[in-house]
């Protein structure tokens, strides 16, 4: 594993896993509602897992709220930052895998990065919705304390790039039907958009490669990139 910083402050810097990328580049952005308590080693198990199967992973830190000194747009600017920073094996495919806020990103990154994928589990799609709704324990409104649509993946729609979005219907965190219905406005805006349901999955079997809700994800990358 190699670290690279990609700014001065604690959170801005990726750890790099696998030395001989045959698949192309993977971005991971984790997930806990953009707060602090929660960090990139949530990725960990995926990082492993696709290093195996040949993708250089770049495992993402970024600033975050509740100490730390994210929020909009700043996380959004650290992920930008980060992903330039990452040497791309020149021709292979690039792909942005994220969870819940991490997916969130992933999405939002996407227009501007011009991935040849997203894969996004679990995602958090409308930034004034979860706030409402009161997910995350108020994180919502920490994040974003001031109305602004290019905060939300589904106010900036299409977002030019193909898309998989993978949810369970038990999830309690990030309701499915958060998922449904930005899967539903993005394929009305044009995007190429695959959307996997899965029944009785809660919010973080998604992200253990050991369980059956990745192998979808596993699939449609092979299914995409061989």
């Amino acid at each position: 594993m190699r670290t690279i910083r990609y700014g001065g402050e604690p959170s801005q810097f990726v750890e790099l896993h696998g030395d001989n990328p045959v698949r192309g580049t993977a971005f991971l952005l984790h997930g806990g509602w953009w707060r602090a308590q929660r960090d990139l080693h949530l990725m960990d198990p995926l990082a492993a897992d696709l290093g195996a199967a040949g993708w250089l992973v770049a495992n993402i830190e970024y600033r975050r709220i509740d100490g730390d000194t994210g929020g909009w747009p700043q996380t959004l600017d650290d992920v930008l930052a980060a992903m330039a920073a990452v040497p791309v094996a020149a021709g292979l495919p690039t792909i942005a895998v994220g969870h819940s806020a991490g997916g969130h990103l992933a999405l939002l990154a996407a227009p501007s990065v011009k991935p040849s994928a997203v894969i996004s589990l679990a995602p958090i799609t409308d930034v004034p919705r979860s706030a409402a709704e009161g997910l995350g324990e108020g994180a919502a409104s920490l994040f974003l304390p001031s109305p602004d649509p290019a905060a939300s993946p589904l106010t900036r729609l299409p977002l030019g790039v193909p898309q998989l979005i993978v949810h369970g219907d038990a999830d309690v965190r990030v309701p499915v039907d958060h998922s449904r219905g930005y899967v539903e406005a993005a394929r009305s805006a044009g995007d190429d958009v695959t959307f996997t349901e899965l029944p009785g999955v809660d919010h973080f079997r998604v992200i253990d490669p050991a369980d059956e809700p990745w192998q979808h994800a596993r699939t449609w990358l092979t299914t995409r990139f061989g």
